[in-house]
């Protein structure tokens, strides 16, 4: 019992130390402006993390907006929800690149959506961007990536930026706030499992 309750003192003593550095960074965190956040990497689950962090904002009665690259042929799960609740959408439609193999297509139509995301970017009425897979237009080169730069680091104050997709361009990790990098450790499809509705889109 005495063994019990020593062990519990000594628990109670770190949780203690713990609370107290918590608090003072807590403290110390006084900046309040919009994030821009990368979510990068080989695994899966990077659209998700953003449209997660959409569905939030718009929880908490922020007006968000999504513009997605790549995808945007099959049905998604994200965007039949978020839309209901007045999330506005541009999509680059034309699916991903090896079913195009048009480099002349898919770049036509990434401009016309960054057109739409640049609107986006200048605009007061949006507290949440999400570019969703837009690292590829810049690995592509179908964007020039100074003028997404740009428009980014020239958005309003109190504007949030969500970039989704695998191997950020480093000008963009440079400007970014909060950088996070999913690593693939196992997929289903690599085991011959198809995608499926509700749960992969």
């Amino acid at each position: 019992m005495e063994e019990n309750s020593e062990r519990q003192q000594r628990h109670q003593a770190r949780q203690q130390r713990l609370k107290e550095k918590v608090d003072a960074r807590i403290a110390a965190a006084q900046d309040e402006r919009g994030l821009m956040i990368v979510i990068t990497g080989d695994g899966k689950g990077k659209s998700t993390s953003g449209f997660g962090t959409v569905t939030r904002a718009v929880g908490h009665g922020l007006n968000a907006g999504v513009v997605q690259f790549i995808k945007g042929t099959w049905e998604c799960g994200e965007r039949v929800l978020l839309q209901k609740a007045g999330v506005e959408f541009h999509i680059m439609a034309t699916g991903f690149t090896w079913e195009t193999q048009s480099r002349e297509k898919d770049q036509q139509a990434a401009q016309l959506v960054w057109q739409e995301a640049k609107r986006m970017l200048a605009s007061d009425a949006y507290d949440v961007v999400l570019l969703d897979e837009l690292t590829y237009m810049a690995a592509y080169h179908y964007l020039d990536v100074d003028e997404i730069v740009a428009a980014i680091t020239n958005r309003p104050l109190h504007q949030h930026v969500i970039i989704t997709g695998r191997g950020c361009h480093r000008a963009l990790l440079e400007i970014a706030d909060t950088v996070s990098e999913i690593k693939n450790v196992k997929h289903a499809f690599d085991s011959g499992i198809k995608a499926q509705k509700g749960i992969d889109w």
